[in-house]
């Protein structure tokens, strides 16, 4: 398979891929890059090398998955995966890292979604639709997270799409619910709540100012 070689990263990436079983099989060998992000996207391959962002992508996503998995866990609805974890939908051809998602035990139990099993005895990939999946919007995802990711997990029937973007000096956080026509911004409650079927909570993300004036985000929660 002819290749891309980036001189200033010293990797060898594949400049093409005939179809989403063989990004699938890129994406879960050891020619896998440790750092960078990379999509399969119905027949568009995406990669993104930019750095992430200390306070408007980072720190708002550890923010809201650490809250997400407590309630996953606490709850013992199933599994929530923070970013790295290879999702792939062949239905729809995709095959992506969202920066988190929810897979609960009863999509597992009916095969809505499969854990697949890497060579160590540990899972490598889910295959099939999680219930819900978070996307941290960065200056160079806007186009994937707004528009084409969007559409794709629509497609693949995910419940709900949470999207967050925290660039400006608002954060903004929609909560995306699957209709027959697509996803549909929920509607908020007073005081900026919004509710989520998947998790039976309301949820609102505000964003203060810490002791050093860096952005400090909160995923407040209630029933």
């Amino acid at each position: 398979m002819p290749s891309l070689l980036l001189a200033d990263r010293k990797l060898r990436l594949p400049s093409h891929f005939p179809n989403l079983d063989s990004f699938r099989n890129w994406a879960k060998s050891d020619a896998y890059p440790e750092s960078g992000s990379f999509a399969y996207l119905a027949g568009d391959f995406y990669m993104d090398f930019s750095r992430e962002k200390a306070f408007s992508h980072n720190r708002v996503k550890t923010r809201s998955t650490t809250v997400l998995d407590t309630i996953c866990t606490s709850e013992d609805l199933g599994y929530f995966f923070s970013d790295r974890m290879l999702l792939s939908n062949p239905e729809v051809d995709l095959s992506c890292e969202p920066d988190g998602m929810f897979v609960s035990f009863e999509s597992l139990d009916r095969d809505a979604i499969r854990l697949i099993e890497s060579s160590d005895g540990d899972y490598i990939e889910l295959v099939g639709t999680p219930d819900m999946v978070l996307e941290i919007v960065s200056t160079s995802s806007v186009e994937k997270d707004y528009e084409t990711l969007r559409e794709l997990y629509a497609r693949a029937g995910i419940s709900e799409y949470w999207l967050v973007d925290a660039r400006g000096d608002e954060v903004r956080f929609d909560i995306l619910r699957l209709t027959a026509q697509g996803y549909s911004k929920t509607r908020r409650q007073a005081g900026g709540w919004l509710r989520s079927n998947v998790f039976g909570r309301s949820f609102r993300l505000t964003q203060q100012a810490d002791r050093l004036g860096h952005p400090q985000f909160t995923l407040e929660v209630r029933m």
